[in-house]
This record gives C-alpha cells, structure tokens and sequence, in this order.
C-alpha cells in the first residue's frame, strides 16, 4: 500500500517561515510529478506548487517569490519551503504524488496525504 505522509505544519506569525515535508512509502515502482495543494475554511483545494519529474517547477502566483518546492527522487520525498508567511496562507496542507505501484504497475495513480495544519497568525 502506497502512503504519503506530511509533516511540519503548525502555527507561525506573519512573515515567518515554515518547511513542509511529504514522504511517499510502500510499494513503490516509480514517482513522476509531486507537488503541494492547500484547502483554505470554506474554499476549494488549490494548486500551491507542482514539480515534474525532470525538475520543471509551476506555482501559484499567490505564492511566487515566497515559496520554493523541492523533492529528493532517491528518497521519494518533496518538501515546501514556505518563507515571508502570510495569514492567507493559512489552509491544509496536502501532498500529492502521482506513483506507479507494484499493486498497479502500469499507470500512474494520483495519491494524496492526509494534511498538514498550516496557521499564520497576524
């Protein structure tokens, strides 16, 4: 069974910065894109930043400039480095992968993570 898991989330005043990271685990054959969404009260689940499999990076425009996204393909890992925190940014944080298993080895399948709490306070 394929998990992703986040941590680093929590409470920051404005204009700090937090490090976000998602391990993927399990059966694993291989990983292309990875990348962060976040799901803000009342709103809908919003791309925050996407990195492909070759390195190529995408980012919210709310988030350019301040946010950089990172992963580690040895270790199936990807982290977000959240600098010059703003109190909108406060959300869930989700990892999401798009994995290859030994359970199905012939397509990718889109995985999520749990969350991670996110609180910037002004």
């Amino acid at each position: 069974q394929v998990q992703l898991v986040e941590s680093g989330g929590g409470l920051v005043q404005a204009g700090g910065s937090l490090r976000l990271s998602c391990a993927a685990s399990g059966s694993i054959i291989s990983t292309n894109a990875m990348g962060w969404y976040r799901q803000a009260p009342g709103k809908q689940r919003e791309l925050v930043a996407r990195v492909t499999n070759r390195g190529s990076t995408t980012y919210a425009d709310s988030v350019k400039g301040r946010f950089t996204i990172s992963r580690d393909k040895a270790k199936n890992m990807v982290y977000l480095q959240m600098n010059s925190l703003k109190p909108e940014d406060t959300a869930v944080y989700y990892c999401n992968a798009d994995i290859k298993s030994v359970r199905d080895p012939y397509r990718f399948l889109e995985r999520w993570g749990q969350g991670t709490l996110v609180t910037v306070s002004s």
